[in-house]
């Protein structure tokens, strides 16, 4: 998962579930981001199926809100453990957290949480802020709410389509068609990379079967035998660049596609809860303008779901500009260092098959000037 930013919300009780999550086990309501490097500058691994990853209050606009509370905290999530049981099997991980915080008791706690942990703090995000975009446990989703309740979820969401909305915002109709194409796209280069580094792949044991045939060859060729050896080394070589190329794409670039074919996932589910909330409100104030008697009642829960769409919306406007930055800044990133190491290989590539020539070339000369002299 490479590395992340959070930035804690709900205020002071956001701020205490922080506290039990990495000290109690218990959960917080925070947004995630991508980060590219350590405190210290280094770089994260970017595998998906890395669970190192280090998370920092971020203080943009939190200032008037949380006063003494915006320092800086890392978390650091590494080192997993199976814990084998006759009742069960399951991987811990341990939870690292270090902070200047005056609201910690201490600089430095360290716990271990089982993933069901993980998978759970997602869950409570994503029913206590549904326009909040967490997308960092995607993969694992499935694990997630049970069947009833993702029937529910459905069946809901199936009324509201039926129903419609009255009144869309035009610019959260311009989410949901950006998501849409960035979802296609997202798909389609994911899908095409996979080929190509299978391609590279095949190819590589190609020239794994290859070399050794030159060498085999130069066996029973005298004369050929020294350019046989250079054509069998070049291929060698060609081999070990081409594994090192596979293993960069496969490392940096598919894991990067990968996570935002699953965000796109996400964020098409984040667009679809927003427009239940609405659905809902809408639905509500419909029935209050018919109904003639016991309004009031109604009226407050108008009056709640008015609030809750207002405050879903701002959640999702602020979310979805961090998000953009973060997946542009991740793309990129992924792209020039694809970009670099293709240049690389090449690279090393032309060097290996020029020295050949050249050194055939010299041979040729040496020949010819014999002969010559002859």
């Amino acid at each position: 998962m490479g590395a992340w930013v959070c930035r804690c919300q709900g205020g002071r009780n956001g701020f205490k579930l922080l506290k039990c999550l990495i000290i109690e086990g218990e959960s917080v309501p925070y947004l995630f981001r991508k980060n590219t490097s350590l405190a210290d500058g280094n770089p994260m691994p970017n595998s998906p199926d890395s669970m190192v990853n280090q998370f920092r209050l971020d203080e943009e606009n939190e200032e008037e809100q949380q006063g003494a509370i915006n320092k800086d905290i890392f978390v650091t999530v590494d080192n997993p453990e199976s814990h084998i049981s006759a009742i069960e099997t399951f991987i811990t991980y341990r939870v690292v957290t270090r902070t200047t915080c005056s609201e910690f008791d201490s600089s430095e706690y360290e716990v271990r949480r089982r993933y069901q942990d993980f998978l759970w703090l997602k869950s409570r995000l994503e029913e206590n802020y549904p326009t909040l975009i967490i997308h960092e446990l995607a993969p694992h989703r499935k694990l997630g709410p049970g069947f009833l309740s993702r029937m529910s979820e459905t069946m809901r969401a199936m009324a509201n389509s039926v129903r419609g909305l009255r009144s869309k915002l035009e610019e959260f109709a311009v989410m949901q068609e950006y998501v849409d194409d960035f979802s296609n796209k997202m798909c389609s280069v994911d899908k095409v990379t996979n080929r190509i580094i299978k391609e590279h792949r095949e190819y590589m044991d190609e020239l794994k079967q290859y070399g050794p045939t030159y060498f085999q060859w130069a066996e029973s060729e005298e004369l050929l035998a020294e350019p046989l050896k250079g054509v069998g080394s070049c291929v060698e070589r060609c081999s070990k660049e081409t594994e090192e190329q596979i293993q960069h794409l496969s490392e940096v670039l598919v894991p990067t596609l990968h996570e935002y074919v699953l965000c796109a996932d996400t964020l098409k589910a984040v667009m679809r809860r927003r427009d239940n909330i609405q659905a809902e409100f809408e639905a509500k104030n419909e029935a209050l303008a018919s109904r003639t008697t016991d309004k009031e009642m109604l009226q407050e829960e108008v009056d709640d779901l008015a609030d809750r769409v207002e405050q879903a919306n701002n959640a999702l406007r602020g979310d979805w500009s961090r998000w953009r930055t973060s997946m542009r800044a991740d793309l990129k990133s992924a792209f020039i260092s694809t970009a670099a190491k293709n240049v690389d290989y090449y690279e090393k590539c032309l060097a290996v098959w020029e020295s050949f020539l050249l050194s055939q070339r010299g041979e040729s000369m040496e020949q010819r000037n014999g002969a010559d002299a002859s």
